[in-house]
């Protein structure tokens, strides 16, 4: 029988050698299962002789325990930022400067990589082994990631050789592929819950969670492009380096290609600018880089980038096209979306976008966009198609005006123009009775972090409302197995699972309830705080508008919308019919968390759009757990909490080097 450390050694060179095969070699030569299986054994046998655990064992890949924050890391050799062009004559230009700097007549010759739409990453071998994994965090110093980066399969836990330099800090980008994406949304929209808008953005936060047992479920890889600090090592040139990282085992694009002129430089991303759609994964330019070493040395940097190297970025990738009609779909609260259908399709992002959004009526009437236009189409992140203006130039004179509805899509109602401060839309004026606002609101009473109800989403709740079933969301409880059995796709076990979902959704507590009831302005997160304040129903119904604008995060105009929807008809006899089926009207106190309030003597910033929390209700529950909300990034920031589209603010956070958390890290922190 093979002893345990002869199988346990042999079972580590296996899955090191398929590994390499995967993603270095891409020929894998046997299957996810089987691969599996050499794991389970190797971390049984790990399991029952501990001392054979090894730093580097294919096991420690799968995650260990969270960690409570991060460790700040200084580079060695800083990580500067890359100068951008954006077309020929820059690059022309940049050639120019090289061979002005390096001396006349001497040849410079140019590698040309693939800028792969990730996060920059440095990793530091010490003896051969992974010691440490860092951000690139303020280009000095970022944030020790590595207990993330060892459940990425991509990067060594040790490089493949013999006699390692005694320290080589590899850089490269770790990335998300789009298949990847598209799973992750999918479970995301199955458990209801907002889809994220690009690979970038998640591999960004992926990298970021304490938990890397939550990383190792999100597929990331990587692509190694460069080296910071190294001894024991003689590296001449970039395609000689790019060799050397392969032979360690370590992934390298494919697409790199030696370039003799700066003709040939630019034809490589001109075509490239073509091809990059028929990648599994996002870029966004390319990056050229002189060749040699020794006249990147004499070439020297700037504060703040290096003079040898450009990145080529590609332009925002538009389609120009014709605004062939609107349609009109319908939000919650009744808000008319308009949406230009457009003739002919464009193709954006290697996908065909035959609609797109036009955000409101009064950015229509701002941009002064018509039937028949000619218009400029973006895709959001890559996502999310959005006219983003009108070609004026092309107008023929038979373009017309849009002309809103005056009765709803949905329901045949009316339909009225309603005013906020900033802008303006058209709503459907039938709240009540409308199937459309009825559907939409009994998704969201649904959604996982309000009521729960497990097989509840947006086509059930459009067939519950179309079939005449439920017309409000207490009438989800009088449902009945024979009723939903009449229903197209539902069989015994379908019909089942939903009403036991809808039992157990009674038990949810005051909180969830209000969030699930869709008040204007009551999200998930003020939902909570107004619990907190107000612990029953009773105590609610009983508040006056002035007490509920001193909730923390309220205010008079919140407060208004809580007491108008409550205090009427409609809000009335909800609540009467809540109390007859049974719902919890109250919320548990919360147990002081051990050790204090989680937040306690910690300085926050939120960025972004979030998904489950409003700006003033996420600060307000910063405060309630003892932290401090600000407005502005510091280098006393603690956490930056960021969202969609977060801009300035996350890259002041990324330069001074602040701990950056998405939403659901925030949960996490937080115990919720």
């Amino acid at each position: 029988m093979t002893a345990p450390a002869e199988r346990a050694a042999e079972l580590r060179k296996q899955l090191d050698y398929h590994n390499h095969k995967y993603y270095v070699d891409a020929s894998p030569e046997i299957s996810d299962r089987e691969f599996d299986r050499l794991l389970e054994e190797l971390t049984r046998l790990e399991k029952d002789h501990p001392e054979l655990r090894t730093p580097d064992s294919p096991t420690q890949r799968v995650g260990g325990t969270p960690i409570d924050g991060f460790e700040k890391v200084a580079h060695r050799v800083p990580m500067l930022s890359i100068d951008n062009s954006y077309n020929a004559g820059d690059l022309r230009k940049f050639d120019t400067d090289v061979r002005k700097a390096v001396g006349p007549g001497e040849p410079v010759s140019y590698t040309v990589e693939l800028k792969i739409d990730g996060v920059s990453i440095s990793m530091v071998y010490e003896d051969g082994r992974l010691a440490v994994g860092a951000t690139r965090g303020s280009g000095e110093v970022g944030d020790d990631v590595t207990h993330n980066l060892k459940t990425i399969g991509a990067v060594p836990l040790r490089l493949d050789t013999t006699t390692p330099p005694k320290l080589l800090e590899v850089r490269g980008e770790i990335f998300m592929t789009r298949a990847e994406l598209v799973r992750i949304n999918r479970q995301r929209v199955e458990d209801r819950e907002k889809p994220y808008e690009n690979t970038r953005n998640l591999t960004a936060g992926t990298l970021k969670l304490l938990d890397p047992k939550e990383c190792a479920r999100r597929k990331l890889t990587l692509f190694a492009y460069g080296v910071g600090a190294f001894e024991g090592i003689d590296l001449k040139t970039q395609t000689g380096l790019l060799d050397t990282l392969k032979t360690f085992g370590f992934p390298v694009n494919p697409h790199t290609r030696h370039c003799q002129t700066i003709d040939d430089v630019i034809a490589y991303c001109d075509e490239w600018d073509e091809k990059r759609h028929d990648l599994a994964y996002d870029t966004d330019g390319m990056v050229v880089k002189v060749n040699d070493f020794a006249q990147r040395q004499r070439l020297g940097a700037t504060a703040k980038v290096p003079r040898w190297v450009k990145a080529y970025k590609f332009e925002a990738e538009q389609g120009i096209t014709r605004v062939g009609g609107v349609e009109f779909s319908l939000g919650k609260f009744g808000e008319l979306t308009p949406v230009a259908l457009l003739d002919p399709p464009v193709r954006l992002s290697g996908t065909t976008v035959s609609r797109a959004s036009m955000h409101n009526a009064s950015w229509v009437e701002e941009k002064d966009v018509r039937l028949g236009d000619t218009v400029a189409v973006e895709k959001k992140g890559e996502i999310i198609p959005q006219v983003v203006s009108v070609v004026t130039d092309a107008r023929t004179g038979s373009e017309k005006k849009i002309v809103w509805p005056d009765k709803c899509p949905k329901c045949g109602g009316p339909v009225v123009k309603e005013d906020s401060a900033t802008s303006y839309n058209y709503v459907c004026d039938n709240p009540g009775l409308c199937p459309g606002q009825v559907a939409k609101r009994i998704e969201g009473f649904a959604r996982r972090t309000r009521m729960d109800i497990d097989g509840l989403g947006r086509e059930v709740a459009i067939q519950l409302v179309d079939s005449g079933l439920v017309r409000s969301v207490t009438d989800l409880y009088g449902l009945t197995k024979k009723q939903l059995l009449a229903l197209e796709g539902f069989a015994d076990l379908k019909a089942q699972n939903l009403l036991d979902g809808i039992a157990r959704s009674k038990d949810r507590g005051l909180a969830r309830l209000i969030a699930a009831l869709s008040i204007y302005m009551v999200g998930d997160n003020m939902a909570e705080v107004l619990a907190e304040a107000f612990p029953s129903m009773d105590e609610l119904l009983g508040a006056s508008e002035e007490q509920l604008s001193k909730v923390k995060g309220f205010g008079p105009k919140r407060a208004k919308f809580v007491s108008d929807f409550f205090h009427n008809p409609v809000g009335e006899k909800l609540v009467q019919e809540f109390r007859a089926i049974g719902v919890k009207l109250t919320q548990d106190r919360k147990a002081a968390p051990a050790g204090g309030l989680p937040l306690a003597g910690k300085t926050l910033v939120v960025t972004g759009t979030l998904t489950r929390h409003d700006r003033t209700g996420i600060e307000a529950l910063i405060k309630s757990l003892g932290g401090k909300a600000t407005g502005s990034v510091s280098k006393k920031t603690d956490y930056l909490v960021a969202g969609e589209n977060a801009g300035s603010k996350l890259d002041k956070a990324r330069e001074l080097g602040v701990a950056v958390l998405t939403e659901d890290e925030f949960e996490k922190l937080i115990g919720k």
